[in-house]
């Protein structure tokens, strides 16, 4: 098999799947799309024909009956006989925690609803990962680890049976909502602006921030707060060729899915569905993982939508596993923090990920980068093509290396493991109707974000394009229409070439630079729509007109 995208590492895409790669010929420019990486050969995990019921283990799907058991017993039969299918036919079916095996496919068959008990007990305690770091944490309702070639398939609906785990701010609550939330029980934190389902829960992070603290990493510490340390809905650690197709995960206690150093992942066709208020609920976060494809999915989720980390901070540097060769193609995001997002755990890195055709609808960010001091880390090479966003409520792109930090702390800093650096970065043919801000890049003074070039983007927002600590960015036949202008301001910018920007401000600047350190911006457009703040050095803005 001949490869059919140059690449580096020596890698080759398999010929059927170059048909319609993101980046091959045929775009809607008619140039080619070849990225500067291929993305690896993806293998699909292999399964045995062997398959079981798990009705023959005795499990009954009337919503009442514990199946947690019969559900354990089918996994082990397929695994005795060298792997196969566990068939879960129509019915509702309630279970405990389901682990995963070798070479065992999962298949909800349509009409198969796999509700997770909502009784804490039946989830041990387990060391883990969560939000980047090593935890203690109860089992995920599905689990695998040092796994190969499983797979979760059909039609059917996993249920995490969240609202038994969550935390609810009441800012996100009508009165009347959260009147029926303190009706229902459970507890107040201190404040009184977050809802627990019980008094455990409430008072957990007092408990689990005095044990790390201490560094105990002893499940045995946790008991007294089980009910806090709500699992991810799908935990898959340490696995190769995994495949979640077709099936719907929904109303996770935290995260949904959550590979964590995986390899050769295909999620494809794939719904997932968390209450908009749903705290933590992210979609998809792969983390650490090697050769993914995310293809044709939907998601519908309470925090990030899809997203790409690689550990926080210390731990996530010294572990340095990033997050890297992933390709995400049509998938649709209806709500979420952020449709396709970067971070803010990314200390292991992230690199050659390619995202195209996707749609994203009312999330709160379309494309969103975000990282702080203290992470380190390298973003880079991340190409970007054919997003189409309507109704964004915040920023249509967002690159904020303030996560955590004060965005207006303008003192360079000394650069050092703990500096985060984002760079090599391409979108392109990306259109948005409808945001708060256009664009917003806010890079570190010690550490500009570099090298990112934006193509024929279309944006339509209140406010426009705001640029600040960055270095070498470009604009090749971008729109801007702005209610509020400017078109782009620039601030403490290097190496700034806009060529040309159409502007629909009325008659606000098309362009604003300030900062000392701004230099080198040149700009292609009429030289009356220029505004120049005193405190920017002469020189430091070039017609690009004049200079040919």
């Amino acid at each position: 098999m001949s490869p059919c995208l140059s690449n580096p590492v020596g890698h080759t895409l398999r010929e059927d799947d170059c048909m319609d790669s993101i980046w091959k010929d045929g775009g809607g420019d008619g140039k080619s799309r070849d990225l500067p990486f291929a993305i690896p050969e993806i293998s699909l995990p292999g399964i045995p024909e062997y398959s079981v019921n798990v009705t023959d283990f005795g499990a009954v799907g009337d919503g009442i009956t514990l199946n947690t058991n019969a559900f354990a017993q089918a996994v082990e039969a397929c695994a005795r006989a060298g792997g196969g299918t566990v068939v879960i036919p129509e019915g509702v079916w309630l279970t405990g925690p389901i682990v995963l095996r070798s070479k065992i496919r999962l298949h909800a068959e349509s009409g198969a609803l796999i509700s997770f008990s909502r009784s804490y007990e039946d989830y041990p305690l387990v060391l883990t990962n969560y939000e980047g770091n090593a935890a203690v944490r109860c089992q995920s309702p599905i689990s695998g680890e040092n796994l190969e070639d499983i797979a979760i398939t059909g039609e059917g609906i996993f249920d995490g049976s969240g609202e038994v785990w969550r935390p609810v701010k009441r800012s996100k609550m009508t009165e009347s909502a959260w009147k029926g939330l303190l009706a229902s029980g459970g507890a107040l934190e201190a404040g009184g602006a977050i809802w627990w389902p019980t008094e455990a829960a409430a008072r957990g992070a007092e408990l689990v921030s005095a044990l790390r603290r201490k560094g105990s990493m002893d499940p045995a510490d946790y008991e007294p707060v089980r009910e806090y340390l709500r699992p991810n809905l799908l935990s898959l650690r340490n696995c190769r060729r995994v495949l979640l197709e077709g099936v719907t995960f929904q109303n996770s206690p935290a995260w949904c899915l959550h590979p964590w150093n995986c390899e050769e992942v295909t999620v494809r066709r794939v719904k997932v569905r968390n209450p908009w208020y749903a705290q933590n609920g992210d979609g998809l976060d792969l983390e650490s993982c090697r050769k993914v494809q995310v293809l044709d999915s939907t998601f519908d989720v309470g925090d990030d939508a899809i997203c790409m980390k690689s550990g926080k901070n210390e731990q996530g540097r010294r572990l340095g596993l990033p997050c890297e060769d992933i390709e995400i193609r049509g998938c649709t995001v209806y709500h979420g923090h952020g449709g396709f997002v970067v971070g803010s755990e990314m200390s292991g890195g992230v690199r050659r990920i390619a995202v195209s055709d996707c749609t994203f609808i009312g999330t709160d960010v379309g494309l969103r980068f975000k990282s702080t001091r203290g992470r380190g880390g390298v973003v880079e090479q991340i190409y970007i093509d054919r997003i189409r966003m309507k109704d964004i409520v915040k920023e249509a792109i967002s690159f904020n290396l303030f996560y955590e930090g004060r965005p207006d702390d303008e003192a360079p800093r000394p650069v050092s493991e703990e500096t985060p650096q984002f760079r090599d970065i391409r979108i392109r043919d990306t259109v948005c109707i409808g945001a708060m801000d256009a664009l917003v890049l806010r890079g570190l003074p010690e550490m500009p974000i570099e090298s990112v070039a934006f193509e024929r983007l279309v944006l339509e927002a209140v406010h426009g394009i705001r640029l600040a600590n960055g270095r070498n960015l470009a604009f090749y036949d971008c729109t801007v229409q702005a209610r509020r202008g400017p078109a782009v301001a620039v601030h403490q910018c290097e190496e700034v070439r806009i060529d040309p920007l159409r502007n629909f401000c009325g008659d606000a600047a098309a362009l604003q630079v300030s900062g000392e350190r701004s230099r080198d911006i040149g700009f292609r457009g009429d030289p009356a729509m220029l505004s120049i703040g005193g405190d920017v050095r002469d020189g430091a803005v070039i017609d690009l007109d004049a200079r040919e």
